[in-house]
């Protein structure tokens, strides 16, 4: 396939599958149930924190997360006292836990009340054609609480080598505008040509198969290679070819 022909072959696919349908079996559905900035921000970050393994099981636990944070997130983040904590001990997701949640609710309240919120944060750190730092230099922002060393985990660091995927996605979500209804766009100080692909098994071998990524490993090495391929073929918003890759791979098995 010609480059021509890769490009709108992939095209074709972003217009299938970047439309409202996309919600309804996918894990942004949960910040789309809110309006104000803030709740789609944590929400999105919370959900996007425990987007692995299972697509049903992510959304019925990202709700019971929405559940256990009253359906206000901003305003649990930010007025909740310490007897409020107590029923998030329970929570429950692959690896992380309860106590995993509660630190996050923690990180998200410092951010918030200490760093003018995660946009600003993102923003501050952001390089002109990356976020990768910027996500190295969040998570360390994020971490300046008081926290078990096992719950840094659940923040990927693209300068130790990793994809980062789960961030890369809610990265998009904040980012990339809202024309068609999927993503949200409510970050207006960061550029789509700044996002990332989230490099996932599904979209690294569909891109493997297309000729657009060569390295077997999905790191951050690999992450590079892609980003690469993408903006050659749309340099400006170059992470809406995340819905053709992971279209076909989810829902055509490619």
């Amino acid at each position: 396939m010609r480059n021509s022909e890769l490009k709108d072959f992939l095209d074709s696919k972003v217009f299938q599958y970047n439309n409202p349908k996309f919600i309804e079996s996918d894990p942004i559905q949960i910040p789309h149930q809110f309006s104000n900035k803030e709740d789609i921000e944590i929400s999105g970050f919370l959900t996007a924190t425990i987007a692995w393994g299972n697509r049903k099981s992510i959304i019925n636990n990202s709700r019971k997360m929405m559940d256990l944070l009253d359906n206000a997130p901003y305003d649990f983040v930010i007025n909740h006292q310490e007897t409020d904590l107590k029923k998030l001990e329970n929570f429950v997701h692959r690896t992380f836990n309860g106590i995993d949640l509660i630190t996050f609710i923690s990180g998200l309240k410092h951010v918030y009340k200490n760093h003018k919120g995660l946009e600003s944060v993102f923003e501050k750190y952001a390089e002109k054609t990356s976020l990768q730092n910027a996500i190295h230099e969040y998570k360390k922002v994020f971490f300046e609480i008081e926290h078990l060393p096992r719950t840094q985990k659940h923040i990927s660091d693209p300068l130790k080598n990793s994809a980062a995927k789960r961030i890369n996605m809610f990265l998009r979500w904040m980012v990339r505008p809202n024309t068609t209804g999927v993503d949200f766009g409510i970050w207006k100080n960061i550029k789509p040509s700044q996002l990332s692909c989230p490099l996932d098994i599904h979209s690294g071998n569909v891109a493997r198969k297309l000729g657009l990524l060569n390295r077997k490993q999905n790191d951050a090495k690999a992450l590079q290679e892609l980003d690469n391929s993408l903006r050659a073929m749309d340099s400006n918003d170059p992470v809406k070819y995340d819905f053709a890759l992971f279209g076909l791979g989810v829902f055509e098995k490619f």
